[in-house]
Formats: structure tokens, C-alpha cells, sequence
């Protein structure tokens, strides 16, 4: 695994990993986008997909951020930036917005992550260290309410450290609940059997990203490179 003194490896850039993540949005979904890289992914929805973007403070069908002086100060998304409403869009209560996750009615959820584990459990709110500002919001809701969580996020800290790990050691906002994970050098799915890497960035190898995850990984069909084995082994 990467100690943080490593090489650096280049991949997709954010608007790469955003642009990658859009085009496994189901036609026809509803989908809740966390704060920070994950509102980048509306960005780059293909054009024939007609999704309904969900906010947890109460709109369903969430517009793109307005032209700076058609601002509404009213008219936020749950980062508190601003938004527009498609035509059709409907406005309601937070609580009803939390009934719509809890009840599973949102098709998919994309999150960043400060670690996922090999099972797919996520920590995104609090590295736990002394002082750290908990920030949590309606994570742990969506991670249990919602059909499908992809996470985006850097392979890596800005130190190097691998952030898909073994198992947690920040404090949790659920477990077992990522099904996807798309990073600046793969697409990384969990699986039962592990983890398993589906598709690599461009020039990024499949013995690169082994060596940049720190937890078993399994090569998917169709990769050059059809080898498993263990973060760090020849």
C-alpha cells in the first residue's frame, strides 16, 4: 500500500471520476447527490437520461445552479447553494424528505468518503480525532434508506494513505452499505466475494491500483491484468 511517499499516479481527473460515475445513472431514477465531488456528477449526465435530482431539505427535481443574478436566497440545496427547480419540480416538508429515504424511494445515492472498507462499510463524517467538527447530515439516513450508494472519492489522502481499507477506522455512518466506488484510477465494485476492480482508468494498471488499496482485490473480467492478491504482495 501507498505510504504516501510513493509516485504519484494521474488517472481521471474530478470531472473524469464524475463524468464516469454519470453514466451508470439508471434512466428514470431518483437520486440524491451528496456535497462536494458528487454534485459534479449532474454535470455530466448523458443527454438521452432524464433523472430527477432529490434534496434532503425538501425539493425533488433539483435544477443546475442558477446564473448568479437569477439567484433565489429561498431556493438551496442541503449544502446550502444555491439551485433552480425544473418544471414539475415539488416542493415539501424536511420530514417528508427524510420519509421519501427511509422509506426507499430514492433509487440512488452518491457520497464522498473519507474511508470505505473492504465489506463496503462507509465513514464520511468525522475522522474522530479530537476537536474534529462532526458533519454527518443526512448520510446516515441515505446509506440505509436509499436502493444504491456509490461512493466518489481520491484513491488516496493527500498524504498518500489509502483510503479503502480493511475496515474503518473512523467512526462509521454505516455498514455494508456501498455497492460501488469510483475513484481517479478504477471503478471498484463490492461484491461478495470482495473487492473487485471493473474497469481502470486510462494508463493506470491493475498492479497499480492493488498497490493503492490496502485490502484484498480481485481483477474483473475483461482487465489485462487477470491477477488478485493482497495490497503490497508480488
Amino acid at each position: 500500500m501507498s505510504d504516501g511517499r510513493g509516485p504519484s499516479m494521474k488517472g481521471w481527473s474530478r470531472e473524469g471520476m464524475a463524468r464516469r460515475l454519470a453514466m451508470d445513472v439508471p434512466d428514470g431514477s431518483y437520486v440524491n447527490l451528496g456535497i462536494g465531488m458528487p454534485e459534479l456528477v449532474a454535470q455530466f449526465l448523458p443527454s438521452d437520461r432524464e433523472v430527477l435530482y432529490h434534496t434532503e431539505n425538501g425539493l425533488l427535481g433539483m435544477g443546475p445552479p442558477p446564473d448568479p443574478d437569477e439567484v433565489d436566497p429561498e431556493l438551496i440545496n442541503a449544502g446550502k447553494k444555491p439551485v433552480t427547480a425544473i418544471p414539475g419540480a415539488a416542493y415539501f416538508h424536511h420530514a417528508d424528505s427524510f420519509t421519501m429515504i427511509r422509506g426507499g424511494h430514492i433509487d440512488l445515492c452518491v457520497l464522498g468518503a473519507m474511508q470505505v472498507s473492504a465489506s463496503g462499510d462507509l465513514a464520511n463524517w468525522s475522522t474522530g480525532a479530537e476537536g474534529a467538527i462532526p458533519a454527518v447530515g443526512g448520510a446516515m439516513d441515505l446509506v440505509q434508506g436509499v436502493k444504491t450508494i456509490y461512493v466518489i472519492t481520491r484513491h488516496a489522502t493527500k498524504k498518500g494513505y489509502p483510503k479503502i481499507v480493511p475496515s474503518c477506522t473512523f467512526p462509521l455512518t454505516g455498514r455494508a452499505c456501498v455497492d460501488r466506488i469510483y475513484t481517479d484510477l478504477a471503478v471498484v465494485d463490492v461484491e461478495r466475494e470482495g473487492l473487485v476492480v471493473s474497469e481502470l482508468a486510462p494508463g493506470i494498471s491493475f498492479e497499480q491500483v492493488r498497490e493503492a488499496i490496502d485490502a484484498d482485490v480481485i481483477a474483473g473480467e475483461g482487465l489485462a491484468d487477470p491477477g488478485a492478491g493482497k495490497a503490497g504482495e508480488a
